[in-house]
């Protein structure tokens, strides 16, 4: 009987224990079927695309970057073929072991190490990465007699920019060059980062880089299934890419060419506008670059020899680079004394070849002085004085909004990147200008030196360009702009850049016709004479030249005064006058008299756009007198105070 009691209990335990398990193991099949249900259904999606990315990878296929040609349809920048040694890292065993073997049957430089590192360290273990390109025909054939001995190693045709105008108009085409970090912070700013994907390279300045994302076109994408070590087995799909925009452009390669031969050696620049709707014909920065060097990694030596020039051809002088205009300033100040109301063409005052205020005595270029002047007088001759003293009538702050309106001391907002405001002296500017408040003051005086196109006026080339564009179309302003069309490659859809009118400055017909004839005055029987002597077409300019440092009461003797503290020198034109179909300015710089260095290159300008006349060479200084202030000099209250002609 004790037996079967014991027997009970333990069937009993059993039966409790098998409850416990059973119920446990239910316990355990429901976590697993939750979690079962949880990853097969709610993260379904999840886990689906994580598979497939470890299974597919995207590969990218870069377009082709759109070209860019003139008006003429001449090819400024393109891309062409070329062969690339290239190396899939999946496919070979020991990675350095090839490059030194590689390196016994082509030449692989220690900066094709260094960007192959880099380059390998920002892609994936099957994509194929170059370690040299631009094979030659010899290399690529050393390398085909010898490619059982590489394998994963292959000879691929790929497309690299080429501008085969070289230096010509380079600060206008820009250039691309390789994206760094900067490069890929701005194009994720611009919620561009899946396009570039693969992408090596990048517009750097110029158009290359304004119209970057017209240029750059659509990146395809091939996905490719791979094995678990990383090895690709098949193409699955392939999207092929869109390529780039083309850019057709209002410049003029001939005309540009014939500008850049005119400064020669002669640091400058040049900007040549139609003033009817703002197109850019020429423009001009000396010296130049070749955009070439930049395309794949500028070597060490070539960037030390451009970085530390002093003549510095890696600034776009044209745009960025600003002076007083010197005496070009006097047909603007003119004008603005007639809309104004400050005075008549026909008032006049007695120039004794000095203005006095307080205590100091502004000088005339002329000594003893230019005698009665009027306004057409004023400009034929330049009279300093005439200028001096409509300066301190009209007051600073009427100068500068008339200055504004013209657009000075603002950007012109031309489609090229990095250009300069300049400045347009003001009260309000000083005071933003200087932190010290006793700087900040504006003196009357300071206005006198404004008024002859010195004291604080500094302007870029591109501005006063703008701004006599502005005047010959009776106030009408348009922005300046480079790009002309983008035509679509695949459909041949092709959008104009249209003229974009900015606003319209109240100017009167009859007192732009006025500073038009006395502009026409000037290159008959003023400054300009000589430059224009025997141009069978009618045009109008204006001399200016402008001071590097103060003189301080002494003479200026040019062969006295080391070369790169000279006067710069400038000239503003146009032509015809009865209909202008070009708007020049030249500024060169520590070239002297405006008369005898920048005048004769628009001259040469003219003469081809105007008569198809192409010039023998660089255009000569034209020989003037020297007029020279007196002894005791400008008394200027300021540096930058005189100007001459």
């Amino acid at each position: 009987m004790g037996n079967f009691h014991h027997t009970e209990q333990d069937l009993e335990q059993f039966r409790s224990r098998l409850l416990i398990a059973s119920a446990g193991v239910l316990l355990l099949f429901a976590l697993l079927f939750a979690r079962f249900v949880y990853l097969q259904v709610i993260q379904h999606e999840y886990f689906t695309t994580r598979a497939e990315s470890n299974r597919i990878s995207l590969v990218p296929i870069l377009p082709n970057r759109g070209n860019i040609v003139d008006r003429n349809g001449v090819i400024l920048a393109r891309n062409y073929s070329a062969f690339t040694l290239e190396i899939t890292p999946s496919k070979t065993q020991d990675l350095e072991a090839t490059i030194d073997s590689l390196a016994e049957v082509i030449e692989i430089q220690v900066k094709d190490r260094r960007r192959f590192k880099r380059l390998l360290e920002e892609s994936r273990n099957f994509e194929s990465i170059p370690i040299r390109t631009r094979l030659s025909d010899e290399e690529v054939a050393r390398f085909a007699a010898n490619r059982y001995r590489f394998p994963g190693v292959e000879v691929n045709a790929r497309l690299f920019r080429q501008y085969p105008e070289g230096s010509l108009a380079a600060h206008a085409i820009g250039y691309i060059s390789r994206i760094n970090a900067k490069d890929l912070e701005w194009i994720e700013e611009n919620g561009q980062s899946a396009n570039y994907r693969g992408s090596e390279h990048i517009g750097k300045a110029g158009l290359e880089q304004h119209y970057e994302f017209e240029l750059h076109g659509t990146t395809g994408y091939e996905q490719v299934e791979v094995d678990a070590g990383g090895r690709a087995v098949r193409v699955l799909t392939h999207t092929p890419p869109i390529p780039g925009n083309n850019l057709t452009l209002t410049l003029d390669t001939r005309l540009q060419q014939v500008a850049e031969a005119a400064f020669g050696t002669r640091r400058g620049s040049l900007v040549a506008l139609d003033p009817s709707n703002g197109a850019v014909l020429a423009l001009v920065s000396s010296p130049g670059f070749d955009p070439n060097l930049f395309v794949d990694g500028i070597r060490f030596d070539d960037w030390d020899e451009l970085n530390n020039n002093p003549d510095k051809p890696m600034l776009n002088r044209a745009i960025y680079s600003a002076h007083p205009p010197g005496s070009t300033f006097k047909p603007l100040m003119a004008l603005a004394a007639l809309t104004q109301g400050k005075r008549s063409t026909t008032q006049t005052i007695a120039d004794p070849g000095y203005f006095n205020f307080g205590n100091h005595r502004f000088m005339d270029d002329k000594a003893g002085g230019h005698g009665i002047v009027d306004m057409w007088k004023s400009i034929v001759v330049s009279c300093n004085t005439y200028y001096y003293q409509l300066a301190n009538d009209m007051g600073i702050d009427n100068i500068a909004r008339f200055m504004a309106g013209l657009g000075l001391g603002s950007r012109t907002e031309i489609d090229i990147p990095g250009e300069a405001t300049g400045v347009l002296p003001s009260p309000q500017w000083k005071q933003r200008r200087f932190k010290k408040r006793e700087f900040q003051k504006w003196y009357a005086g300071e206005t006198i030196s404004v008024g002859i196109g010195q004291g604080y006026n500094a302007y870029t080339t591109l501005q006063m360009a703008h701004a006599l564009a502005n005047i010959l179309n009776y106030g009408r302003v348009f922005r300046p702009h480079i790009a002309n069309t983008i035509q679509d490659p695949t459909s041949g859809e092709v959008r104009k850049v249209e003229p974009q009118p900015v606003r319209q400055i109240p100017l009167k017909v009859e007192h732009v016709d006025f500073i038009k004839r006395a502009m026409a005055a000037v290159n008959k029987e003023g400054t300009g004479a000589r430059a224009f002597a025997g141009a069978p077409y009618e045009s109008g300019g204006k001399t200016g030249t402008a001071q590097v440092y103060s003189l301080k009461g002494q003479k200026y003797q040019a062969g006295q005064v080391k070369e790169r503290l000279r006067d710069h020198s400038w000239f503003i034109a146009f032509a015809p006058v009865a209909q202008p179909k070009i708007v020049v300015a030249v500024m060169v710089e520590n070239g002297g008299f405006g008369a005898a260095s920048a005048a004769p290159i628009a001259r040469q300008v003219f003469d081809y756009y105007l008569l198809g006349k192409l010039p023998g060479g660089p255009a000569p200084e034209v020989e003037v007198e020297e007029v020279e202030p007196p002894e005791d000099g400008p008394q200027q209250p300021l540096e930058n105070a005189h100007g001459q002609d």
